[in-house]
Parts: C-alpha cells; sequence; structure tokens
C-alpha cells in the first residue's frame, strides 16, 4: 500500500514526487525524507545537505471519506515549521 509523502522543513513544505510505502517505519520514513531534502528532490524545499529529521513526528493519514490517496506527514514537533 503506497502513500504520499508530504515534509516540513524549515519553514517550507513540499510532497516527495513519488510514493512511499505507507507501512515503512517512521525511522524509514524519516530517513527517506531527510535523503530527499539533502539531494533537493522536495518541490517547495530548497536543498540542505545537512538536513536532520531526527526530532520530527510522522504523522499518518489514511485514505478515505473522500481523501483518495493514504498521507504520511514529516513534521518538526512544533507547530509551522520551525526547527
Amino acid at each position: 500500500m503506497n502513500a504520499r509523502l508530504n515534509v516540513t522543513f524549515s519553514g517550507q513544505n513540499g510532497d516527495l514526487t513519488d510514493p512511499i510505502l505507507y507501512d515503512a517505519t517512521d525511522e524509514e520514513i524519516r530517513q527517506i525524507a531527510e535523503e530527499a531534502i539533502r539531494n533537493g528532490s522536495i518541490p517547495g524545499i530548497d536543498r540542505d545537505e545537512f538536513a536532520s529529521l531526527e526530532d520530527f513526528v510522522v504523522d499518518r493519514f489514511p485514505a478515505g471519506a473522500g481523501v483518495t490517496e493514504n498521507r504520511l506527514l514529516v513534521r518538526p514537533k512544533t507547530p509551522f515549521g520551525g526547527i
């Protein structure tokens, strides 16, 4: 089962262009997002070769009630993308 990955980092937000596994562990999801930020492959988030998402939260939202795809969100523990 695949999901769309959305990341908030350093006040920026974007979706990874390729879907990832919804059932991946939180650590795997953070690692995928971190690597994507480091190589600049998330539209809307500037490349940061030193990005670290170690303390970030992973939220999971399954498809349903009019939402057509599973969603994964990686975000800071603080609201609004602060680091």
